[in-house]
């Protein structure tokens, strides 16, 4: 009997509602990235309505390098869960801290969770994308009101 291999990435290790609001977008944009073309439309759209069409064409095209980074040179497949889901994978967690830190000009912690993405040779080449990403996000976030804070109405989240 086969047996499914198990994805510790996409493990669930909390809910997207509860991350500051970099991460949290960081998260939302990994996922719209590699979901459709639509999706990345939608991206853009709220990304030029926070920060002006020629910073979007910069912040789209450090994403997309910095995502292409991911998946080239990836440990293993990053994995993510859908659009619409609330909960928060291992792998989106560490690359949305890695961003987070980046942006707070953290590099000890950028570089960690960087190796923990891609192989540790190509964790150098995150850094500079991851902070000039996270700036942007910065910027976009700081004119967003902080997400409400929201509590399960039960402990059990599955």
């Amino acid at each position: 009997m086969s047996q499914q291999p198990t994805y510790r990435g996409g493990a669930s290790v909390g809910v997207l509602s509860e991350l500051p609001p970099i991460e949290a977008t960081a998260v939302r944009h990994l996922r719209k990235w590699f979901d459709s073309p639509e999706s990345r439309l939608e991206m853009r759209d709220e990304v030029i309505s926070h920060l002006g069409a020629d910073l979007t064409d910069v912040a789209l095209q450090t994403f997309g390098q910095l995502c292409m980074l991911c998946v080239q040179h990836g440990r293993r497949p990053l994995i993510r869960h859908g659009l619409k889901c609330a909960c928060l994978g291992a792998d989106e967690n560490c690359f949305a801290n890695m961003i987070a830190a980046a942006a707070d000009g953290q590099v000890d912690d950028t570089m960690l969770f960087a190796s923990l993405i891609v192989r540790p040779s190509m964790a150098r080449e995150l850094l500079p994308l991851a902070s000039e990403f996270g700036f942007l996000l910065r910027q976009m976030t700081t004119a967003m009101p902080p997400p409400l804070p929201r509590r399960p109405a039960s402990t059990t989240l599955h």
